[in-house]
């Protein structure tokens, strides 16, 4: 037997269910919760007969179930905070917002502040899915938080996050380690960066002392070392917590740091589909109709592979360009030594803010980004 993932959130599910008085157990609703009620969110305000009501969306409950209530029903300060500061945010943008009278003296809000209101509603439960959804597949411990206060932008549709590269089918990104070193403290005269010819890429501090172009040969799993090893670094994942987050001068989605990030530490890796140059070839062409792509030349050693971040990757994919980056890529080899497949990574070449957004240069040998 074979399934076929459900495409519909819990929700909906819950909203069917309710809809046709069934119960399910494993979407929670029992005979009990049957008829249980939770505020979703606040779609409208009246005031009728001096006395103020919300219109309210009932969590797991279809729409035709709105119904008015008055304030004291409704026990959800958070959510009253953030329908007062949507109707708030539409009325500053002009005068369009004003509470109205009509004839029998109820006194509402416009049709466009209730949509505005119902929209931004929505739009955050949708972001907080989706940062939910990050978070649980990430791999490292450092959180991921989602931010759009510009406009009703939600989750890209199409983008699936990764942990690691994706290769296309012939193509294997583990491969070439038979063996590691044998340090019981790294780095030794045997370790790993200088069985390839290179010297240590960290000092004590685990900061990056080498100069962008030199390769960066980190410890493997054959390796004697333990996790606390000082050259293993990028194979840990991000060690900040970062936020993805609506620009406001219509670059879309970018990256900031919530954390302080001292000069030369290691902050993401820059992962996707591990594709051929033909296939990216004709990716790019495809791209190029779209006005912008994520192809990134793996043109360390030759330039047969490409990754592609357009579906398939992690939080580097909403990195912004900049011509005066605070990122730089390097070439990292763990678990793979062949040439023609190295990990991109992004360390910083300074001190960035806490707050302050991430970009490298789009220029930079190796990465063809057009936007």
């Amino acid at each position: 037997a074979w399934y076929v993932p459900c495409l519909a959130s819990l929700e909906t599910l819950q909203e069917l269910c309710r809809k046709e008085n069934l119960t399910c157990k494993s979407i929670g609703i029992t005979n009990r919760s049957l008829k249980s009620y939770e505020v979703e969110y606040l779609c409208d305000y009246k005031v009728e007969e001096g006395k103020g009501y919300y219109l309210v969306k009932w969590k797991g409950w279809p729409e035709s179930s709105n119904t008015w209530e008055p304030r004291k029903h409704l026990n959800c300060s958070l959510l009253l905070q953030n329908f007062l500061r949507d109707r708030n945010e539409y009325l500053s943008r002009g005068r369009e917002g004003k509470a109205m009278k009509v004839r029998n003296h109820v006194k509402t809000l416009k049709p466009a502040i209730a949509d505005y209101i119902v929209k931004k509603a929505k739009q955050r439960i949708a972001l907080q899915r989706w940062k939910e959804e990050l978070n649980r597949k990430k791999n490292h411990k450092a959180m991921i938080l989602v931010e759009n206060t510009v406009d009703l932008e939600g989750p890209p549709l199409d983008f699936y996050y990764i942990n690691e590269y994706k290769p296309a089918p012939g193509i294997n990104v583990l491969n070439g380690i038979t063996t590691g070193c044998e340090c019981a403290d790294c780095p030794a005269e045997k370790c790993c960066p200088k069985e390839a010819g290179f010297i240590l890429a960290y000092n004590k501090h685990k900061k990056l002392k080498i100069q962008p172009g030199l390769p960066i040969y980190e410890c493997n799993s054959y390796c004697r070392c333990g996790p606390d090893c000082p050259n293993r670094i990028v194979q840990k994942g991000t060690p900040y917590s970062l936020c993805i987050f609506r620009t406001n001068n219509g670059r879309g989605w970018g990256v900031k740091t919530l954390q302080k990030i001292k000069t030369n530490s290691f902050v993401m890796e820059y992962v996707g589909e591990v594709i051929t140059s033909e296939e990216a070839e004709r990716r790019g062409q495809l791209y190029d109709n779209q006005g912008n792509t994520y192809l990134f030349d793996l043109d360390y050693d030759s330039d047969e592979f490409t990754v592609d971040a357009a579906r398939y990757g992690n939080v580097s994919h909403f990195v912004n360009h900049s011509c005066d980056p605070n990122l730089q890529v390097f070439n990292v080899f763990i678990d793979n030594l062949d040439l023609r497949l190295p990990r991109i990574a992004l360390f910083s070449t300074r001190t960035i803010k806490a707050g302050e957004e991430l970009t490298f240069d789009y220029q930079m040998k190796g990465l063809h980004i057009l936007t």
